[in-house]
């Protein structure tokens, strides 16, 4: 393979959302592993990976910006035609595995109690507030025009997608009632701070464009180093207490410790290395692939000890 060829297939790989699909399954395996609940079908790893491509691809489909710097941004106006049948294939996916669950479960799903049906939307709807409701309904209101709020609520709906559906869809399918847990409630902490690290940390790459838009980020009311310093840093060792808590209170081995403990030291190395400004691709692949080095880590610890 050529260096161009090699160049083509890795921002294919990282500019089109696949290898954020890629750690959605990852984490979800984890997850279901770490709360002892056995694997779910391929179908639905299929579908949680279409649902993650297709949701993040749709920003810069709608992105009618004329700056011609953005890699990512001319990306998708040359391979238009590929990420237009991409989205097409993930929405196929989607509707297969709606109407194969259904025809399986409709009537489990009538039955489910309140608050089986308030954990399947709320993540979605939250991720849907994200982009925008609609600006003939609410104005154009989303949360990512709240700054500070931004990471926080990536955090909260990727924890949600990776700890609870997994858990929550096995149940569904094997006439189980959802039971909130000690360790479910700590692996959905865990993963909710880990990935709104991971989003404070992309608004870093984002800064003069959101200053340039007033858009009140933590990196652009308390600057660069207070960012690192006094948010990423504490958010990391509060996740990282979250996990030892766990650890120690059900005598993990020592091996299964340092397995866990790897994406923590990775994840507050990064967080070091942001103070120096970094390419896009960057992002995409160290930043974004710190979910798959926790998702490894953790899916190891828990198989093989």
């Amino acid at each position: 393979m050529s260096l161009q060829s090699a160049n083509s297939l890795v921002q294919r790989i990282f500019f089109a959302n696949y290898f954020c699909g890629i750690c959605a399954i990852g984490l979800s395996i984890e997850a279901s592993l770490q709360q002892s609940f056995p694997l779910n079908s391929l179908f639905y790893y299929a579908t949680l990976f279409a649902v993650t491509v297709l949701y993040y691809t749709i920003a810069y489909i709608q992105e009618t910006s004329a700056d011609t710097t953005n890699l990512r941004l001319l990306w998708y106006r040359q391979h238009r035609k590929f990420v237009m049948r991409s989205q097409v294939a993930m929405s196929l996916i989607i509707l297969a595995f709606v109407v194969y669950v259904l025809q399986g479960n409709f009537s489990r799903f009538i039955q489910m109690p309140l608050r089986q049906w308030l954990l399947i939307f709320i993540f979605p709807l939250i991720a849907i507030a994200y982009y925008g409701l609609g600006s003939k309904t609410l104005g154009g209101y989303n949360l990512r025009n709240v700054g500070w709020l931004k990471p926080f609520v990536i955090g909260f709906v990727w924890a949600g997608l990776v700890t609870i559906y997994p858990v929550l869809f096995y149940d569904i399918t094997n006439n189980v009632a959802y039971q909130f847990t000690f360790i479910g409630s700590l692996l959905f902490l865990k993963n909710f701070m880990f990935v709104t690290v991971l989003g404070i940390m992309f608004d870093i790459k984002d800064y003069a464009m959101d200053y340039n838009k007033e858009l009140k980020t933590f990196v652009v009311k308390v600057g660069l180093r207070s960012t690192i310093f006094f948010i990423l840093i504490p958010l990391c060792m509060l996740g990282f207490g979250t996990f030892l808590t766990y650890g120690f209170t059900h005598h993990f081995s020592v091996i299964k410790m340092l397995l866990n403990t790897i994406p923590f030291i990775a994840l507050i190395t990064v967080a070091f290395s942001m103070k120096q400004r970094r390419p896009i691709l960057y992002y995409l692949i160290i930043i974004d692939g710190l979910l798959l080095v926790k998702a490894v880590c953790g899916s190891v610890a828990m198989v093989w000890f």
